[in-house]
């Protein structure tokens, strides 16, 4: 009769084994912290264009309230190629998750053979025995089995394992929101910048109308002969100066429209009409809702990512430590082995073997110990890239802020400059008219206000660009909305 393993044996050996298996090995994780900030508040939140009582929000294209952008940027975030490709690196890190949490589980194996064959005859001699000149009998063997194997994770290599993926799927998912930062963010900005265009190229058409009325106006007075050819050839030269304005002004619209196309996975040809006849940069009504530097850093998917990024190295270093140390597994099988088919199963062709199993490579301790070395130089890595992560964080939203600031108040500066240029152009219009003042007043205080209309414009487009770099910066568009 066949005797079993005790079952009360199994039992005593796997529970010992699950109490040392909470002996890990290695360092702990080091400490993430967030630098503390003074009153949680940013340098540049004392502005009255942002309001650090109000929380940052993620949808924050749409305090534009314009339709176009919110179905622009909804397209961007639905089709955009490099967010296809982050989600699919996100559903592959996740798959490795799956691959190291199935290391808790035991490997099992089953197996089936048929062998059908002979012996030598002189393989079973016995010294001082004649061997026989007759041949062994043919023979079958059949053989059924399961096989079971499991490791003890003593020294918690497999935990550490799971720890370094969860990590890494973590980190991957913080990589894909910045990607969704990054896609709300540039397609907001591209928009603009062809709405921006689009308004400066009317303003130098609004000039090159009014310099070709001046050039009219010389023309006639020269051929009545109460003009001079000096005064056209000025009015003539501003005019053709304002015309080339034109093509670089239309190549930076051209260009906005191209990238916006492919933001929101779309050919050149296929770029929206509605952008590219957009006459003016969308405009904020109220002021920026940027919450506290702490609730930045909370939200910033850059920083999670980088602390994710830390975790996985820190879990590593764990990983190679229990190199060190002996790998432990328990393995049992059990399986018939019969001569004929219809004996399998029966009690005489049983077999069954249990025991663990213990491998330690102490010839490559060295090779251990530069592993170890290696991944705790890239702990440390990990967390002087966290911590400048952070820094350049808060860095990019005051630079943002104080840019956003300044440009309000050059804009604010240029608009009253750009007031008393037309004040100036007008009154000039009406001395020359009146026979006070030389046709070149009338031509430099015009001159004057192109420039001034100009600049204006250019200071409106910059104005934009400045917000949506400063919801950039927020880590606004990251969440699904």
């Amino acid at each position: 009769m066949t005797t079993l393993p005790n079952p009360r044996i199994l039992t005593a050996t796997a529970f010992s084994a699950l109490l040392l298996a909470s002996c890990a090995v290695g360092p702990k994780a080091p400490d993430a912290t967030l630098p503390p900030l003074a009153s949680g508040a940013f340098v540049g939140s004392t502005s009255a264009a942002v309001s650090a009582a109000t929380p940052a929000r993620d949808d924050w294209w749409r305090l534009y309230n314009d339709p176009v952008l919110d179905g622009l940027v909804t397209q961007a975030l639905a089709e955009n190629n490099e967010l296809e490709a982050a989600a699919a690196n996100l559903r592959r890190v996740r798959a490795a998750l799956g691959e190291s949490r199935a290391g808790r589980l035991p490997t099992t194996t089953t197996t089936g053979s048929y062998n059908y064959g002979r012996q030598s005859a002189s393989g079973f001699t016995i010294p001082g025995v004649p061997t026989s000149d007759e041949p062994l009998d043919d023979t079958e063997t059949y053989d059924v089995g399961l096989d079971v194997s499991y490791e003890i994770d003593l020294f918690g290599r497999v935990e550490s394992t799971i720890r370094a993926a969860r990590a890494d799927a973590d980190a991957a998912a913080a990589a894909l929101d910045i990607v969704r930062v990054t896609v709300a963010a540039e397609t907001a900005r591209a928009y603009a910048d062809a709405c921006s265009s689009n308004a400066q190229i009317d303003v130098a058409q609004r000039t090159i109308e009014l310099q070709s009325s001046t050039v009219d106006l010389t023309q006639r007075l020269l051929d009545a002969g109460s003009g001079n050819g000096l005064d056209t050839a000025r009015a003539r030269s501003a005019l053709e100066s304002s015309r080339a304005t034109l093509p670089p002004l239309r190549a930076q619209r051209d260009g906005a429209l191209f990238r916006l196309a492919t933001l929101t996975g779309r050919t050149p040809a296929e770029v929206s009409e509605a952008a590219r006849v957009c006459g003016r940069p969308p405009q904020l009504a109220q002021p920026i809702p940027v919450g506290d530097g702490a609730a930045l850093l909370a939200r910033r998917p850059d920083v999670r990512q980088a602390e994710r990024n830390l975790a996985a190295a820190a879990a590593r270093v764990n990983v190679a430590t229990a190199s060190l140390y002996p790998s432990i597994s328990l393995g049992g099988s059990i399986g018939t082995t019969a001569l004929d088919a219809g004996d399998l199963g029966s009690e005489s062709t049983l077999r069954f073997g249990i025991g663990p199993l213990i491998s330690w490579s102490f010839p490559n301790i060295a090779v251990a110990r530069a592993r170890i070395a290696q991944a705790g130089a890239g702990s440390d890595q990990a967390l002087a890239t966290f911590d400048q992560t952070v820094l350049t964080a808060l860095q990019e939203t005051e630079t943002a802020l104080a840019n956003y600031a300044n440009e309000l108040d050059r804009r604010t500066a240029l608009q009253a400059a750009r007031d008393q240029a037309a004040t100036a152009a007008r009154l000039s219009r009406l001395r020359f008219d009146a026979g006070a003042d030389s046709f070149l007043t009338v031509l430099d205080a015009e001159r004057t206000l192109a420039g001034a209309d100009a600049q204006l414009a250019s200071s409106d487009a910059l104005v934009t660009t400045y917000q949506i770099a400063l919801f950039k910066a927020l880590a606004g568009g990251w969440s699904e909305v």
